[in-house]
């Protein structure tokens, strides 16, 4: 049984808790700290009503004095449109091939390019552009529809097979198989006659009669050495890089089915300096021509 602990003339009451013999003095708080404790509760309310806060069905409070930071952010933004107004007026007055000749306007429309790619681009290519599969890579020279600075302009602003622009670059490669144009031995046949145009084919002894039936059925699309048509946006074949992939059951997959990859159309989207912008990004990364 615990001790009663003793008391003095002039202590306080005790809010009736013992520890151990040890009572709690119930002793008023610190005025300077009840003050300030009702001031953060004056100015939490006083915040509330001046400033956006408390969450609605569609929205929140506004606020007695209006303040947004989406207001403040957009006002930001607008000041930088216009003080890069005379450099992008001069971006989309310059043609595109003369754009690295002027080292300011180039330097520009890097950096501008830049931030272009990595807020609208990189979520498929890459943050570094190297792509994955089903996404090119933009570093190196293979590309569909051209890799000159004017191409890769009217690729990103056209797209690839989209319903947006009528511009769109398009091709469609049929399903060879899905589609019964090939019985399954003519696609193994053709498929190993691939493999072998940039390296060893799965069965050797099928590529001669593959040969037969890429010159009847592929070579009208990518050319007889299987080099591929940018005009048509038919894949060079015989350089060993491969958008799907190029080991048998991959190049078997796309035979049969074909590929359907679509890219949107970004004139509706982004400015034709900002177009302009990441198209120079995208040619000096070092692919394209």
């Amino acid at each position: 049984m615990s001790k009663k602990s003793q008391k003095f003339e002039g202590d306080p009451n005790t809010t009736g808790h013992e520890w151990d013999g040890i009572e709690e003095f119930d002793n008023p708080m610190p005025r300077w700290w009840l003050w300030t404790f009702y001031a953060t509760i004056i100015w939490g309310v006083l915040y509330t009503i001046a400033y956006p806060a408390w969450p609605l069905i569609n929205g929140a409070t506004a606020g007695v004095l209006g303040w947004s930071t989406r207001a403040d952010v957009a006002a930001e933004i607008t000041a930088v449109e216009e003080a890069n107004a005379p450099v992008n007026a001069k971006l989309e007055a310059t043609e595109l091939t003369a754009i690295a000749a002027d080292p300011e306007l180039n330097s520009y429309a890097v950096s501008a390019g830049s931030a272009v790619f990595k807020t609208w681009c990189a979520q498929c290519h890459g943050s570094g552009a190297a792509g994955a599969k089903g996404y090119p890579n933009l570093l190196d020279d293979d590309w569909l529809w051209g890799g000159s600075v004017e191409d890769i302009h009217a690729t990103v602003a056209h797209g690839i097979r989209n319903e947006d622009s009528d511009d769109a670059r398009y091709s469609e490669m049929p399903a060879f198989g899905r589609d019964e144009l090939l019985e399954k031995e003519e696609i193994s046949q053709v498929v190993n006659y691939v493999m072998s145009l940039s390296g060893e084919a799965q069965d050797a002894s099928k590529v001669e009669a593959g040969s037969v039936v890429f010159a009847d059925n592929c070579a009208s699309c990518h050319a007889e050495d299987g080099t591929g048509d940018r005009e048509q946006g038919a894949p060079n074949l015989a350089d060993a890089i491969w958008l799907y992939g190029g080991d048998y059951a991959t190049l078997s997959e796309t035979v049969t089915n074909s590929r359907y990859g679509v890219m949107p159309a970004w004139n509706t989207r982004l400015t034709e300096a900002q177009i302009r912008a990441v198209s120079s990004y995208v040619h000096q990364l070092g692919g394209g021509e």
